[in-house]
């Protein structure tokens, strides 16, 4: 499992940034508030052009396999079980795309207030 923030940096890009969930001790992100969930299925195939995240949010993969790009030509893939936390509000963004012949299917949690995995200042 992966636990992965894509974010705007101040050069207006969208960035990978690992966060970490590893270690011998339990981590406990705290309860967090969220106006609900919405699952999702994409055929094999699908791609999504250049877009910002429409609010922070949770992406978790469920089933399948998605490829995240961003303006650099970085492409990270994220299976079952990996977390995406899309924080990306502005800028360029990035591309998703179902690859491998699986549709996937994920959960959407979007965030509304402070999530122990973003900036201080956010």
């Amino acid at each position: 499992m992966v636990f992965v923030r894509i974010y705007t940096g101040e050069d207006g890009q969208t960035h990978f940034e690992d966060l970490d969930l590893s270690g011998n001790r339990a981590i406990h992100s705290g309860m967090q508030v969220t106006p609900g969930v919405n699952f999702r299925r994409f055929d094999p195939g699908y791609f999504s052009d250049w877009h910002t995240a429409p609010r922070r949010q949770y992406v978790i993969t469920l089933a399948g396999e998605m490829e995240v790009g961003i303006g650099d030509g970085t492409k990270r893939r994220f299976g079952a079980g990996d977390v995406l936390l899309a924080d990306d509000l502005t800028g360029q963004g990035h591309t998703t795309a179902v690859v491998g012949d699986q549709p996937r299917v994920s959960v959407t949690i979007p965030l509304t207030l402070w999530s122990p995995w973003l900036p201080a200042d956010q």
